[in-house]
């Protein structure tokens, strides 16, 4: 009988060790479900009565929905790097998605949960990011171009994101856009027209006016687009980053105004 129990408790830690080495992040998954349910447990409790009347349950309430998408590089050198950096208590950092260079998905957090993802950053009135977006990470070193895979890939993610959550064409955004002079991701290499061209995020038009009235106001402009303009030459530098993909100097050049009169138009 002692035999027949310790052959048991040998297969079953045979049994876990295979698991575990099946599944490298079965440990962080077990994490991110207790996580959820100490969520879920705070969420189901009464909130404080600070009224001394009686707490009255509305039917009328769902959850947050996500309204914008921030798109990153990762800045490491591979998507297990990543990965691990994301599943480290210490970092404190994370993202809802992270797609590798062969096209691989991971989704790392439900939609509708906060991601770490966007730190100190402005978008319009917004100030708040992570509370109202979902955070994509693309395996990139910051200077290499992304693989085909990667942005067939990013296309399917966001076509999805786009219907699911009903997000704006022009909520689509990088990193460094919400954060100038903190952020260049993703980098130069990003192929924001091919995004634009599918419905995500707003692109310039290919015939530009050469009618620009003598009171536009180019700072002004950043800032109805979105941008942070506390620091205009910041501001710029983003700008150029997304919508010119040249040189980013922080000065524009006449083509590039052309360019930000014609996006400033789209969102008006």
């Amino acid at each position: 009988m002692r035999i027949k129990i310790h052959l048991m408790f040998l297969a079953g830690i045979s049994m876990i060790i295979a698991s575990c080495s099946s599944n490298p992040y079965g440990p962080t998954n077990k994490a991110y479900k207790k996580h959820t349910k100490e969520l879920s447990r705070t969420i189901r409790t009464n909130p404080v009565n600070l009224t001394g009347q009686d707490f009255v349950g509305t039917t009328n309430f769902g959850l947050r929905k996500p309204n914008y998408v921030i798109i990153h590089h990762t800045a490491q050198n591979s998507t297990e790097q990543t990965l691990k950096t994301f599943t480290l208590p210490k970092t404190q950092v994370s993202a809802h998605y992270v797609i590798g260079k062969d096209g691989a998905i991971y989704q790392m957090l439900n939609d509708y949960l906060r991601a770490w993802h966007g730190g100190a950053a402005k978008w319009g009135n917004l100030t708040d990011i992570n509370s109202a977006s979902i955070g994509i990470e693309l395996d990139n070193n910051g200077f290499e171009s992304f693989s085909q895979a990667q942005i067939n890939s990013l296309l399917k993610v966001l076509a999805i994101l786009k219907k699911t959550h009903a997000i704006p064409a022009a909520n689509f955004i990088g990193h460094s856009d919400i954060a100038p002079g903190r952020k260049v991701d993703p980098n130069i290499t990003f192929p924001w027209k091919t995004l634009a061209e599918n419905g995500y995020g707003l692109w310039q038009d290919e015939t530009l006016s050469d009618s620009i009235p003598e009171s536009f106001n180019q700072i002004e402009a950043l800032r109805i687009i979105g941008y942070d303009i506390k620091n205009p030459q910041n501001a710029m530098k983003s700008f150029q980053l997304h919508f010119s993909q040249k040189e980013i100097t922080g000065i524009l050049t006449e083509g590039e105004i052309k360019i930000l009169f014609n996006l400033y138009k789209k969102y008006l």
